[in-house]
């Protein structure tokens, strides 16, 4: 079955037609006009509507490289149904290296929005309006905040049986059933039954190789999992996913330097010594100890803290150990090349 014109902001693009659009937002005091860019990819074969976004966070750019290396492959001509591609929602944010909008409001607090709203209220609106409620389907790519770094991991409503389905397609070692926050775009698309998965990795404001590879194959495997990509059965099948419950933050008893003593995907004991924060003369150390017994998945990169920041995310599982095996494989696997999907030269 062949697809229809499909309609965004008043343009209109017709089945095989690989555009790119501007959709207007408010513009700057300074007069300068900004926009909304996407690329859409409407294939002429029927099948579902997936949208993939970054940059919702202004300074968190991890994922618009994904989108840039997702968007040139080969793989993307045999496509059935639609791609919407937005690698850069916050424009405003994205041009300040800021994970605000220049109302100082969070954009992932903002939804539904309203068209007589915010600024951040307006956006939110204008996203959910003509590209969220468009789709069957959504990715929302994300990284830790400025000096935090977060292992590879999606964040979804995992009690909802083709959420979690897609989820454990993405192929990353956690799976974190997280709660649907107030004013976040999962919350809302979850509200118009739209499933949709949050990736983290890698940190604000930086580049992460492993963490962009990951993110692109993920996409691609989900996309083969409903429908819009032929299923391979070439790739090696990886290690499967572990749902973590719930998770807990060591924060720091004291203000100091911290030496960090455990890396990012290490597995930990309740009371384990994970850090140590010591004053610039050394006379005095206090100990970070681990709150639970879990996987480290994510953490400060920032050696400066203040009594009562958070410094070590850990993630609980049934089984620890069962979860260290999967990092650890995860970790091991140096990502094999692939031809079809890794273009060219990695990062460094």
């Amino acid at each position: 079955m062949s697809q229809q014109d499909l309609v965004i902001g008043g343009m209109t693009v017709k089945p095989g037609q690989r555009l790119i659009l501007d959709l207007p937002m408010s513009s700057l005091y300074s007069h300068a006009p900004m926009s909304l860019p996407l690329q859409v990819i409407h294939s002429k074969r029927d099948g579902p509507c997936l949208f993939v976004c970054a940059a919702i966070h202004g300074d968190e750019i991890n994922g618009v490289e994904i989108i840039r290396r997702l968007l040139r492959l080969p793989l993307l001509n045999k496509l059935r149904g639609t791609l919407l591609a937005v690698p850069i929602v916050n424009v405003y944010g994205f041009v300040n290296r800021s994970r605000y909008l220049p109302d100082r409001r969070d954009l992932n607090r903002s939804f539904p929005g309203s068209d007589k709203g915010s600024m951040a209220a307006r956006l939110a609106e204008l996203f959910l309006e003509e590209i969220v409620t468009r789709s069957d389907y959504g990715i929302d790519l994300h990284t830790g905040a400025i000096h935090r770094e977060n292992l590879p991991q999606i964040r979804a409503n995992l009690d909802d049986a083709e959420t979690a389905r897609i989820a454990s397609a993405f192929h990353v070692p956690v799976l974190l059933n997280s709660v649907l926050r107030d004013g976040s775009l999962r919350e809302v698309a979850a509200g118009h039954g739209i499933p949709i998965l949050l990736y983290e990795a890698g940190e604000a404001l930086r580049f992460d190789e492993r963490a962009i590879r990951a993110g692109v194959k993920g996409i691609v495997a989900v996309m083969r999992s409903i429908g819009m990509l032929a299923a391979t059965s070439r790739a090696r099948q990886p290690s499967e996913p572990l749902i973590a419950r719930a998770s807990s933050w060591a924060r720091a008893g004291r203000s100091g330097i911290l030496r960090i003593t455990s890396p990012l995907g290490a597995r930990v004991r309740k009371d384990e010594v994970i850090g140590i924060i010591s004053d610039p003369f050394g006379q005095m150390e206090l100990e970070v100890k681990s709150c639970c017994s879990g996987i480290i998945i994510g953490r400060t990169n920032l050696p400066l803290v203040n009594e009562g920041e958070a410094l070590f995310h850990i993630a609980r599982f049934e089984s620890v150990r069962a979860a260290e095996s999967t990092v650890e494989a995860f970790q091991a696997d140096e990502l094999p090349i692939d031809p079809a999907m890794d273009l060219e030269p990695p990062i460094v």
